[in-house]
């Protein structure tokens, strides 16, 4: 829904609010016209039954909303009497409805005084519950949501297992364009393979204002463009077509910010010609052949273990074994088994034919030697033709969301011939450290800002899934920061003090407490 559609709902709904609650405001003593207001009327609404002025500020929150709304029509309903079981139903299965039949065909009478103190442990429980959803749910949409890396795409920055938070307040929290979804779950009801939203309707893209903006080098997570994790739809389908919001969330290093002119030479990234510094944490890896002299025994298996190569490894001739190819490696670990006894060389695998899997797929470039390409900038204004089209054809039909039609040489936008096109948000270029084993920029090109959910700042738990018993758990890792200077420090010790510190404390103030009373 455009913005002037949302407007005229928006109208509606206080056409509808007034019609079936005019009377009631009557009842309590305000005016017939302050129903119709628009946000006063909820305002005062809040005072009618009790509750407080902030609660009108959910009812405008998506996700958070829908769980609000019962609560007011059961609320509006108890406050003028109707408190049985009866009427809770009738109120909640009409939608609030239920509410235009006690306006119109009862008497009404305002209780003002009506406590509002549960009247039995299961109303307290509900209570309680409800409370414990809404506020968990504004922490995950706005402030902070949990993370768990699922593949090796930015090894050995971030590992299979980790577990983190994911800060919505860095780059500014997105307002959910999904308004009717489950709350505190992605694009799947749990253990179901059932969709947890309806795809319509659907807000405009806004998002609160942030502290930083997003930096070269950041790592980003963020939902995928070309989402084609169908496993939830019908699987003849080739892309899944979900809402932007409920598109998987994917994390990777962005390497490159709007207005960046980007080149990778021999799989080292260029930035304007420059070479892209990466920070200390960061640790590229490549594939790798490694060749033995056959005569002297190599004890891989001490090796893969210090130097914790986790991805697949394999003889490229199992009958001579004198060449080992490794998915992925560091520098350091290269030069390591340089210095290995029996080892011979150590080669990068360089890609240097085209490849046509690589953004955007005209045959020029391949995932190792690729650019320059341009990434498009908010307001910035490019020139359009059909060679220049397919980097930025996504841009103008998927994600800005214009008609594009192309007949030969001739591209109109929106029923316009179009010589150049003027972007409408800014654009990044994600990768993964694991340059050879990461589905990344390279394939599927640019990443809107619309897409951006947040900064990983946080790992709260890592579990390596080849451990066994405590040995599952990555203890280096526990209460470390994703970000920052030097190589990253677990603060969990730390943490366990706090906690001992804390119970000691309470312990002795409550000792003395007692001997004071």
């Amino acid at each position: 829904m455009s913005a002037y559609q949302w407007f005229i709902f928006f109208l509606i709904l206080q056409v509808v609010h007034f019609l079936g609650t005019w009377k009631l405001y009557e009842s309590a003593g305000r005016k017939r016209w302050e129903a119709a207001i628009p946000v006063y009327n909820a305002i005062i609404l809040m005072k009618i039954i009790g509750r407080p002025t902030w609660w009108t500020v959910l009812l405008f929150l998506p996700i958070i909303n829908l769980i609000i709304f019962p609560v007011i029509w059961v609320e509006t309903l108890r406050s003028f009497g109707k408190r049985s079981g009866v009427d809770t139903f009738l109120g909640i299965v009409t939608l609030g409805f239920y509410i235009y039949y006690v306006n119109y065909t009862q008497k009404l009478e305002y209780v003002a005084d009506r406590s509002l103190t549960p009247r039995n442990k299961t109303a307290d429980t509900i209570s309680s519950l409800l409370f414990a959803v809404v506020v968990a749910t504004i922490v995950h949409t706005y402030l902070i949501q949990p993370f768990t890396i699922p593949t090796s795409s930015l090894e050995k920055s971030l590992l299979v297992g980790d577990f983190l938070f994911v800060s919505k307040m860095n780059y500014g929290a997105r307002v959910p364009m999904t308004t009717i979804a489950l709350p505190m779950v992605h694009d799947s009801i749990p253990l179901t393979k059932n969709k947890s939203y309806l795809t319509y309707p659907q807000l405009p893209y806004m998002r609160l204002p942030g502290i930083q903006n997003i930096d070269r080098t950041d790592i980003v997570v963020f939902n995928w463009p070309v989402d084609t994790v169908f496993k939830f739809f019908d699987t003849s389908k080739r892309r899944a077509y979900k809402p932007v919001d409920k598109k998987s969330n994917y994390v990777k290093r962005c390497v490159g910010i709007p207005g960046d002119n980007l080149s990778i030479k021999d799989g080292v990234i260029y930035i304007d010609g420059k070479l892209l510094q990466l920070p200390e944490r960061a640790k590229p890896q490549f594939s790798y052949k490694v060749a033995f002299d056959g005569k002297t025994a190599v004890n891989l298996e001490y090796l893969f273990k210090d130097l914790d190569i986790t991805d697949p490894a394999f003889f490229t001739d199992d009958t001579k074994r004198d060449t080992l190819f490794l998915s992925a490696l560091t520098e350091a670990g290269a030069q390591r088994l340089k210095n290995t006894p029996g080892i011979t060389a150590v080669v990068r695998q360089i890609s240097k034919d085209v490849d046509n899997g690589v953004f955007p797929h005209i045959n020029k470039w391949n995932r190792d030697n690729y650019g320059p390409i341009y990434i498009p900038e908010k307001g910035k204004t490019v020139p359009l033709t059909t060679e220049t089209l397919p980097f930025y054809k996504a841009i103008i039909s998927d994600y800005e969301n214009n008609d594009l039609k192309i007949n030969g040489s001739e591209i109109r936008i929106n029923g316009q011939i179009a010589t150049s096109y003027t972007f409408g948000q800014n654009y990044y270029w994600m990768m993964g450290d694991n340059r050879h084993n990461s589905e990344d920029s390279r394939y599927w090109g640019f990443v809107p800002e619309n897409h951006i959910v947040g900064k990983p700042v946080f790992i709260w738990l890592s579990i390596d899934p080849n451990g066994k018993g405590l040995n599952k758990i990555r203890w280096d890792r526990v209460f470390t920061t994703v970000s920052g200077e030097g190589q990253p420090q677990s603060y969990f010790k730390l943490f366990l003090l706090g906690l001992v510190l804390f119970f000691v404390g309470e312990y002795f103030w409550k000792k003395r407490k007692a001997n004071k009373g």
